[in-house]
């Protein structure tokens, strides 16, 4: 429908596809009107011709932002075009196009369930009625924008220059993925690269002998090599330390922990006039910031990733006012005396004191313990979802260990891009661990391959990871599969070993609290404990850390903003 102009192919795509000419005519006005001077738009009446069209962009190496497919396009076409996008386009963002009213249509709604259920589609557009539909705009924006963060041509806040098998690069990109910051990686020797290096050297700085390279245009172009990781938060403003702001080091409530639940704490504790501050080890979101996309949270229909949604709750409670302080350890907690509230030593910073204390720390993966592979952590062996390594596994093959919701996320999200994924699991289905949604949409993959009752234990590589070593746990039977990237999510267990005796755990190191804390035995006052109250009065226990908790980012959202409500009952009662 749309016609080539001159300067057409440096542009990336929009495509629209629907079968109505006057609908689609109205869907391509509406593109043009709204992104018609950034992007190239095309209409196409058919399915083979939207196919030819993104083949021929393949060919040209061109980039396709967004795919809109009409839901009432026949199934076999619409799958073909959907089908055609992902593997051609991985990063192009795919959705259904559905008239107005759609939604009290039980054919519509399971077309679209269908095709999100199996990563066919992203969520729905609903079809522009009149013309200057801002909610039409507004909508294919948002995929735009999403389409944007994992295009690597795109001009980024921050840029990573190092090779394909640096693994000080690889625990780069682990950390500005999971806070938040807006980057992209350039393998040493592409052209991207090269040309990034060029503009550093030409404002004089010397690159020898740097592994991993980190420039930050957004930020007037700061250079920085071979740079730690507080170094790197540090230069994007993300605070490591006490500053000026923070006055003096007397709070009303120290969370600690900066995951979900630490900050659904941070946001409504400081929202609710307590002094806060929130201290977190390592990344803002804890494990959930490592997941590719959740899909179940309220409100988020399309998904998020986990790193957004915590970045969300961290602009939240420093809106708020909350003080928070990040890849700063919390290594010791004790009481002062009677009623005075709680010191904690924190890690390269001090102490600081409390009047009430939230546990809010999470929990850690379980390393694998094979040798051969621990010493090629980084190098192709990960733990956790480590999406920041999807881009740099495109063509190449995969393993990904795990049979939660994690596993599943990040095995989806692999598939976008690599040759070939196998999932690993010792259990003998996957539907024991894992939601039903992502069961449905690996089954539906065709580079995926699910391996039951099977568990790695061996592998290895000349410093970079080869191959691993698979056996089946029934059999005993071994076999060696080449694997570009090991992915491992196998269990996860709490870091409680730094809290004081009196903050009492169960078997498995999880934290006892309510109830929990008087079947004890330990509970030490003659009211009961509140819901989230440990065994210590005054310290609070929340999210996966707690013992018996739903581990899921929504239980542990609620949580975190329901335990302030019991702080604030303790700090009135005065019976900490």
């Amino acid at each position: 429908m749309a016609h080539a102009r001159a300067g057409d192919s440096a542009r990336p795509l929009l495509l629209a596809v629907d079968r109505d000419p006057a609908l689609l005519e109205r869907v391509e006005g509406e593109l043009t009107r709204a992104f018609g001077s950034d992007f190239r738009i095309r209409g196409e009446l058919t399915a083979d011709e939207a196919v030819r069209t993104l083949e021929r962009a393949h060919a040209r190496s061109a980039a396709v932002a967004v795919v809109l497919v009409d839901h009432a396009l026949d199934p076999d076409d619409r799958r073909d075009v959907l089908d055609a996008a992902r593997r051609l386009h991985p990063d192009a963002r795919r959705a259904m196009l559905v008239p107005w009213g759609a939604w009290a249509s039980r054919e519509a709604a399971r077309t679209i369930l269908s095709a999100v259920a199996v990563g066919g589609v992203s969520y729905y557009v609903l079809k522009p009625w009149t013309s200057r539909d801002e909610l039409f705009h507004r909508t294919v924006a948002e995929f735009v924008q999403e389409w944007s963060r994992s295009d690597a041509t795109t001009l980024r806040e921050v840029v990573v220059v190092a090779g394909r098998e640096s693994a000080r690069a690889a625990g780069v990109r682990s950390l500005l993925v999971r806070n938040g910051i807006p980057h992209a990686f350039r393998e040493r020797g592409t052209a991207l690269a090269d040309d990034a290096e060029r503009a550093v050297r030409d404002r004089g700085h010397d690159l020898t002998g740097v592994d991993v390279l980190v420039t930050m245009p957004a930020l007037g172009g700061t250079v920085l090599r071979d740079p730690s990781d507080v170094e790197i938060a540090e230069a994007w403003g993300v605070p490591t330390s006490l500053g000026q702001e923070a006055g003096d080091r007397s709070f009303d409530m120290v969370v600690v922990g900066a995951g979900p639940a630490g900050l659904a704490a941070g946001v409504y504790g400081s929202s609710e006039g307590l002094r806060t501050l929130v201290v977190e080890r390592e990344a803002i979101g804890g494990q959930a910031g490592s997941s590719s996309l959740i899909r179940n949270y309220l409100g988020f229909s399309r998904g998020i990733s986990g790193a957004e949604l915590a970045q969300r709750g961290y602009q939240q409670a420093w809106v708020f006012g909350a003080h928070v302080l990040l890849m700063r350890e919390v290594v010791a907690l004790r009481r002062l005396a009677e009623g005075g509230g709680f010191e904690l030593d924190i890690a390269d910073v001090g102490t600081v004191t409390a009047r009430a204390v939230v546990l809010a720390t999470g929990v850690s993966y379980r390393r694998l313990g094979v040798p051969e592979l621990e010493t090629l952590s980084g190098a192709g062996v990960f733990y956790g979802a480590s999406v920041s390594e999807a881009h740099a596994m495109t063509g190449r093959r995969a393993v990904v260990v795990g049979g939660g919701n994690s596993a599943g996320q990040a095995v989806l999200h692999l598939a976008r891009y690599c040759a070939h994924v196998s999932l690993v699991i010792r259990a003998a289905s996957l539907e024991a661990g894992m939601s039903q949604y992502l069961v449905d949409a690996i089954a539906a993959a065709d580079n995926i391959t699910v391996l039951t009752g099977t568990e790695v234990v061996g592998g290895g590589g000349e410093g970079w990871l080869e191959h691993v070593v698979l056996r089946d746990r029934s059999s005993g039977a071994e076999h060696k599969e080449r694997c570009d990237g090991l992915f491992l999510m196998i269990g996860a267990q709490p870091r409680t070993d730094w809290l004081p005796e009196e903050v009492r755990r169960d078997v498995r190191g999880f934290l006892l609290a309510g109830m929990d804390a008087v079947t004890d035995g330990t509970w030490p006052r003659d009211r009961p404990p509140r819901p989230n109250e440990s065994t210590l009065p005054g310290v609070f226990a929340v999210g996966d850390l707690r013992s018996g908790s739903v581990k899921r980012v929504a239980s542990a959202v609620g949580e975190g903003s329901v335990v302030v409500s019991q702080v604030h009952e303790c700090l009135a009662e005065g019976d900490a």
